[in-house]
């Protein structure tokens, strides 16, 4: 109904809704999104352990970018005439049988026990998330067979698995990455798998099948975004975890091989020595436990920031 001014032309009542733009709709989901990432960084920030965390991940990152020129020798250089020396100002970190100095091999020891990590997280993380969803969103035999074989998989030791696994491929830095690849893809296709289950029942989800939309488009429009929270808090703490395990088996000779340096095979060496040179086995064995202990303060705040019911406005 229109209503006549003094010019005596009509005007829309302005009391009617007016038909909103495409334009603004895509405003407000770039709003809704900012919002969600502002409220996150805040979240995150308050955590003191997961900053703390960050902080260090950031530095240990740099310290294996930048390593060929944060070292102050080469960690293969043997000196002979500077065998099992303490930490000094000339080796903060003394040196090792063979005369190397310690704070160059625990430094280029990064290089190779964050890759493992990294990289294998990332597979794993991967292939892990595509098996759980289609075993959670197809499900019947594709499920069962999918679930059954993560379940054969989980039946074993991980660490058991993993020195098995290099066993059998031969003992390398590739083969150590593959062997924890496998280890850890039912974890994330579990996880997964649990969430898509979940959202499967909710109606939105019911609504997009009642309406024809396709098993591709629920999967990455509605599946996977909302497995992604719990996925990228595993990651964290499976890297934390992958470097363990990397560590491990190289202490017990089945990774990284010598001369190459690794944290693991360093503690193996000064295992021989604890008495005559704690140094050998305290420097790397510290450097796994600062960088495990940061990735596990990262997941933490992470999990704590993704989490809808630990978030404070």
């Amino acid at each position: 109904m229109t209503a006549l001014g003094s010019d005596g032309l009509g005007k829309r009542d302005s009391t009617q809704p007016r038909a909103e733009s495409p334009e603004s709709h895509a405003d407000q989901a770039l709003g809704s999104r900012k919002s969600h990432a502002a409220r996150f960084v805040r979240q995150f920030g308050r955590n003191r352990t997961a900053v703390i965390g960050l902080v260090l991940i950031v530095f240990i990152t740099f310290v294996a970018i930048f390593a060929p020129w944060i070292a102050p020798q080469d960690p293969r250089r043997q000196v002979y005439t500077a065998l099992m020396e303490p930490p000094s100002r000339q080796y903060p970190m003394g040196t090792d049988d063979l005369g190397r100095d310690t704070l160059s091999r625990v430094i280029y020891g990064s290089r190779a026990s964050l890759p493992v990590g990294v990289f294998s997280m990332a597979f794993s993380s991967l292939i892990g998330v595509l098996l759980g969803l289609a075993a959670g969103y197809f499900g019947g035999r594709i499920d069962t067979v999918l679930m059954r074989i993560m379940d054969a998989v989980l039946a074993f030791p991980t660490l058991l698995l993993a020195i098995f696994l290099v066993s059998v491929l031969g003992p390398s830095l590739r083969n150590a990455m593959l062997a924890v690849v496998i280890v850890y893809i039912p974890s994330f296709a579990r996880v997964t798998r649990a969430n898509v289950l979940s959202v499967k029942e909710q109606e939105y989800v019911l609504s997009s099948t009642s309406v024809g939309a396709t098993d591709w488009w629920i999967i990455s429009r509605h599946a996977l975004p909302n497995v992604m929270s719990p996925v990228i808090v595993q990651v964290s703490l499976g890297v934390a975890y992958a470097i363990l395990l990397e560590a491990s088996m190289s202490f017990l000779g089945m990774g990284i091989q010598p001369p190459t340096p690794a944290w693991g095979s360093m503690i193996n060496q000064g295992r021989r020595f604890i008495t005559q040179a704690w140094w050998l086995m305290v420097f790397p064995g510290l450097a796994i436990f600062l960088t495990v202990l940061s990735f596990n303060f990262l997941g933490d705040g992470l999990r704590e920031s993704l989490d809808p019911r630990q978030r404070v406005s």
